[in-house]
């Protein structure tokens, strides 16, 4: 397995995507809001934006109704307040909403919710901040997301991390936390597993924050973490038992390809089918929906990162494979109710 490939974000390969195993498409009907996807442009690849987007959900042949755009360091304004900078990425997806909303590109709802980035411990700055990004989101804007990913491993930790451990127990992180709670806005939390814990206290310490778990806790096991897969499960799992006493936590589903490691996109002849994918992914997203219940969990593809390993069709396939003895009422909320209460968003964002 290439160790690297997770330090970094690759551009997919259309060539490789293009070998997926054909299949149906099951419950073409059942409406989805994908939690979590990106649009950018990270040159010198090509642009991820509405149309390529747009592209993906047509081919899947699911019923795709919405989306929630997740800040992804793109876009940002290049001059004023560095508080103020982050507001471009907001600028930006609401741009992208309204392209969508045109109806041009074929999907409609893509970015009806957007999740921003500001730093919590930006003190008294930080209300001005979160200020400017509902304004600017043309009433889109549902909350941030601040990454503390930190792991002794360098490569694990990758680019994409905190500068230090345990950010969500510093107290002007905490502060800013109850700013964002009292504004109305949710927080996205984004670690590697062995942070758990580090979630439960924030969720236990500031109860009146909506607190959204990312990728089911972004579970590792490559590098350091390879080859204890055993163990790995056991705190993973410990974890979530221990959110799932904290009723102001969601997860949401899947986006486990670059973190877990168990699949190697980059040796492999061709992307895995959809009962493959749930085959790797299943014990890392039942425990989820068992121990949270499937009115706080919600899928999500954390496109394009994850198409570096499957079509969008893949993904969707295998939440219902690994979903196919849940009730109808279940579903409801596994794929757009609980979206819905969380990121705040009617029936006509999607």
């Amino acid at each position: 397995m290439n160790e690297h490939i997770f330090a970094t974000v690759m551009a997919p390969d259309d060539r490789f995507l293009a070998l997926a195993p054909e299949e149906p498409v099951l419950e073409p009907e059942l409406p989805v809001i994908d939690t979590h996807m990106h649009l950018w442009h990270r040159q010198p690849d090509p642009p991820y934006f509405v149309p390529e987007f747009a592209q993906d959900i047509a081919a899947c042949g699911h019923n795709v109704v919405g989306s929630v755009f997740v800040e992804c360091h793109t876009m940002y304004r290049n001059s004023g307040p560095d508080h103020l900078k982050w507001i471009g990425e907001t600028e930006f997806a609401a741009g992208q909403a309204a392209m969508s909303e045109s109806g041009a590109y074929g999907a409609r709802g893509i970015a009806s919710a957007i999740v921003g980035f500001a730093d919590l411990r930006c003190g008294d700055r930080l209300r001005d901040t979160l200020e400017a990004h509902v304004a600017a989101a043309g009433g889109r804007f549902r909350g941030i997301r601040q990454r503390a990913k930190w792991d002794a491993d360098p490569k694990v930790k990758g680019s994409w991390s905190a500068d230090a451990p345990h950010l969500y127990l510093d107290p002007a992180f905490r502060d800013g936390l109850r700013t964002l709670a009292a504004m109305g806005l949710s927080f996205d939390a984004s670690i590697y597993h062995p942070q758990l814990p580090d979630v439960v206290q924030m969720a236990r310490d500031t109860p009146e924050a909506e607190i959204v778990l990312i990728h089911s806790g972004s579970p590792v096991g490559h590098n350091s973490y390879r080859g204890r897969e055993a163990e790995n499960h056991a705190v993973w799992l410990d974890g979530i038992k221990a959110l799932a006493d904290c009723p102001n936590v969601s997860v949401k589903l899947g986006g486990i390809l670059m973190n877990l490691g168990n699949y190697d996109f980059t040796a492999a002849a061709r992307p895995p089918g959809s009962q493959e994918l749930a085959d790797l992914w299943r014990p890392y997203i039942e425990p989820c929906i068992e121990h949270l219940g499937a009115g706080r969990c919600m899928v999500s593809s954390n496109f394009p990162v994850d198409k570096c390993g499957f079509p969008y069709r893949t993904v969707w396939n295998m939440f219902k494979r690994i979903t196919a003895g849940c009730s109808e009422a279940e579903k409801a909320l596994l794929y757009s109710g609980t979206a819905r209460r969380v990121y705040k968003m009617a029936p006509q964002d999607g």
